[in-house]
């Protein structure tokens, strides 16, 4: 039993202290399809090229000049990406997303589960946010306080260059999705966990005291 107590704390102490960053899952498989019609079938295409055997996933440190060669080795033609950034807001505001992107056959957006942008032409920012048709760009979300999760899906035929996604809080400077940024906020029930472990330690202390 008291073996068990500990293992609660240390298990709360890590799911809190795991809550420094925003997460970036960065997902790539093989596909050779072609421009979609809706967003939801982007992401259909793209979650089933990334499920399927041989598949890549990582988690990155910073979402900076990011591409499927460089992370895996694995090839510059006929890729399906899956961006998945789940970042916590301690307090309500007004947020901008963009993302530079290299999506031959284009791609689509999703905040909280809710499509915010599509675009279905030859994206190739190249390191440029001067044309708005080769980028993806959310203004203005009004997000509450708590947990949120912003996903990308792209298709490119040829050739894997380098993608970038930045955030940008109501009057600051974009920048880039890193391991400092948006940290996910812990859950109550991880609070909760916390205490109630700790409330343990406090009686095996004061029992061995006795």
């Amino acid at each position: 039993m008291k073996n068990f107590k500990f293992a609660a704390l240390a298990l709360a102490l890590a799911a809190i202290g795991s809550a420094n960053a925003a997460v970036i899952t960065f997902q790539t498989g093989t596909s050779t399809a072609g421009i979609q019609s809706t967003a939801q079938a982007y992401a259909d295409v793209v979650n089933a090229a990334v499920s399927a055997p041989g598949a890549h996933s990582v988690v990155l440190s910073s979402y900076d000049n990011v591409s499927n060669n460089s992370i895996f080795h694995a090839g510059t033609n006929n890729i399906a990406f899956k961006s998945t950034i789940n970042f916590g807001l301690t307090s309500a505001g007004t947020y901008s997303f963009r993302a530079g992107v290299d999506f031959g056959n284009g791609g689509a957006v999703f905040l909280d589960g809710q499509v915010v942008d599509i675009k279905k032409n030859d994206m190739w920012w190249g390191g440029s946010y001067s044309n708005s048709s080769q980028y993806f760009q959310v203004s203005g979300a009004a997000l509450s306080a708590g947990n949120h999760t912003l996903t990308i899906y792209g298709l490119e035929g040829c050739c894997d260059g380098g993608q970038q996604v930045q955030f940008a809080k109501a009057g600051d400077a974009y920048q880039s999705f890193s391991a400092n940024t948006l940290a996910p906020v812990p859950e109550p029930e991880t609070y909760a966990m916390l205490l109630g472990g700790l409330a343990m330690l406090g009686v095996v202390a004061r029992r061995r005291r006795a």
